[in-house]
């Protein structure tokens, strides 16, 4: 009886809540469609957005998509050693995804400080719009993810049982949303044009 109200529970309610997953589900359909249209313009404009395209830094953006996909996986460890009730090894992972987390922000830095220097701002083409909105929207998405985490960290810290499971497996689902836009986003932007 236990493993069926365990998943009865895991059908109908969602780590984090119904409302997350909605928000998951549609930052997901936005950035597909942003995506999409980007791949529409991409083939009226193929020469522009090829020439475009050779500008990034593919090295930089490869290094985030590792990072982050490493971090997702400190993610899933903190979730499983919370489950485990070893909440020194949860903390520890917790920490090392936020440090994954942080570096992505210094790189994707960087290579935004690359772009201004030479004058790829938002408005320079129709392919550095997309790529400066798509990866700020991004930044932006991390950067919530990475308060999230602060606040997860903190209660981990602060008082043992402050933290609870539903709110560690929310965060985690959060993180992982970003980790999958970025999958999105990196083969489209520095691969496919």
């Amino acid at each position: 009886m236990g493993v069926e109200q365990v998943n009865e529970k895991s059908i109908y309610d969602p780590p984090g809540g119904i409302l997350l997953w909605i928000l998951i589900f549609l930052e997901l359909i936005t950035f597909g469609a942003a995506l999409i249209a980007m791949i529409v313009y991409g083939k009226q404009e193929p020469e522009m957005f090829h020439e475009s395209r050779l500008h990034l830094n593919t090295t930089i953006g490869t290094i985030n998509t590792i990072v982050l996909i490493t971090s997702g996986f400190f993610m899933a460890l903190s979730v499983q050693y919370f489950k485990e009730k070893n909440l020194k090894k949860s903390s520890l992972f917790l920490k090392l995804t936020m440090l994954g987390g942080m570096l992505f922000l210094v790189l994707k830095g960087f290579e935004y400080y690359e772009k201004m220097e030479v004058g790829l701002t938002i408005g320079y083409n129709t392919f550095f719009t997309f790529y400066w909105l798509l990866t700020l929207f991004h930044v932006i998405h991390l950067l919530v993810g990475l308060v999230i985490l602060l606040f997860m960290q903190h209660d981990l810290n602060k008082n043992k049982t402050n933290a609870n499971l539903e709110d560690i497996e929310a965060s985690a689902a959060f993180w992982h949303m970003c980790d999958l836009i970025w999958l999105l986003i990196f083969p489209v932007i520095y691969l496919i044009f």
